[in-house]
C-alpha cells in the first residue's frame, strides 16, 4: 500500500513534468507562428492547449484521491498541495502561449510583429521556453539552487518587456495603434509566462524546505560578507 502511495506521488510530479514541457514547446511554436505568419502551427499551438488543460484535471484528480484516501501530512502534504499550485501555474502558462497563437490568427495573413520588433519578440519567446525548461527540470531534481536562480533569469525577461515599451513610447512609432495594443499584449504575455516559471520554481522550492523562496533570498543577502571600506568607496 505505501509502494502504491509514493507511485502516485511520484506520477503528479510526472504529470507537472508533462505539463511544463509541453507549454514550453507551445510558448516556442506560437513565437514562430506570430513572427511568421504561419496560421497552421498557430492552430496547432491553439488545438494542443487542450492536452494541458486535460493533464491539469487529471493531476487534480489523482490529488485530491490522495487526499481523501491517503490524508497525508507533513511534507508528503505539502507535496501535494504545492503540486496543485504549480499545476495552476502551468496551465495558466498553456493559456498565455495559446493567447500568442491566437493573436498570430487574428492577424493572418499578416504579421502580428513589425520588423524592427522581430528580434526583440524572438528573444523574448526563446527566453519563456528556456525559463519553462529550467522550471521543468527544477521539478525534477528538485534543486533549491537553480530554483532560486530562476528570479534572477527573469531581470531579462523583464528588460525586454521595457524594451518594447520604449519603442511604442518613440515619436518616431509609425505602426499604428492597433499593432501598438498587439505588441502591448505580446509584452504582457511572454512577461507572465516568464513569471509563472518562476512561480513554480519558488514552489519547489516551499516543497523541498519547508520555507518561501522570498525569505531564503533574503536570508542569503544578509550571509553575504560586507567588504571592509565599501561603504567609504
Amino acid at each position: 500500500m505505501r509502494d502504491a502511495y509514493h507511485e502516485e506521488l511520484d506520477s503528479i510530479g510526472d504529470g507537472l513534468v508533462e505539463m511544463a514541457r509541453l507549454v514550453g514547446s507551445a510558448i516556442g511554436r506560437a513565437t514562430t507562428a506570430i513572427l511568421d505568419a504561419d496560421l497552421k502551427l498557430a492552430e496547432n499551438v491553439i488545438e494542443a492547449d487542450q492536452k494541458v488543460d486535460e493533464l491539469q484535471h487529471e493531476l487534480e484528480a489523482r490529488a485530491i484521491a490522495l487526499l481523501a484516501r491517503q490524508q497525508p501530512v507533513a511534507t508528503d502534504l505539502r507535496i501535494v498541495v504545492t503540486s496543485l499550485r504549480m499545476s495552476a501555474d502551468l496551465e495558466r502558462s498553456g493559456d498565455l502561449a495559446q493567447h500568442v497563437a491566437k493573436l498570430a490568427r487574428l492577424r493572418y495573413p499578416d504579421r502580428g510583429v513589425p520588423r524592427d520588433l522581430h528580434a526583440t519578440i524572438l528573444e523574448m519567446g526563446q527566453l519563456a521556453q528556456r525559463l519553462m525548461a529550467k522550471a521543468a527540470e527544477v521539478i525534477i531534481t528538485k534543486d533549491v539552487d537553480l530554483a532560486l536562480q530562476l528570479e534572477q533569469d527573469d531581470d531579462a525577461m523583464d528588460l525586454l518587456h521595457r524594451t518594447l515599451f520604449q519603442h511604442l513610447m518613440d515619436d518616431r512609432w509609425k505602426h499604428g495603434i492597433e499593432t501598438a495594443v498587439d505588441v502591448t499584449l505580446l509584452g504582457r504575455y511572454y512577461e507572465r509566462f516568464a513569471d509563472h516559471a518562476v512561480s513554480v520554481a519558488k514552489r519547489v522550492v516551499y516543497l523541498v524546505t519547508g520555507e518561501h523562496a522570498d525569505e531564503i533570498q533574503a536570508e542569503l543577502q544578509t550571509e553575504i560578507p560586507t567588504v571592509p571600506g565599501a561603504q567609504e568607496a
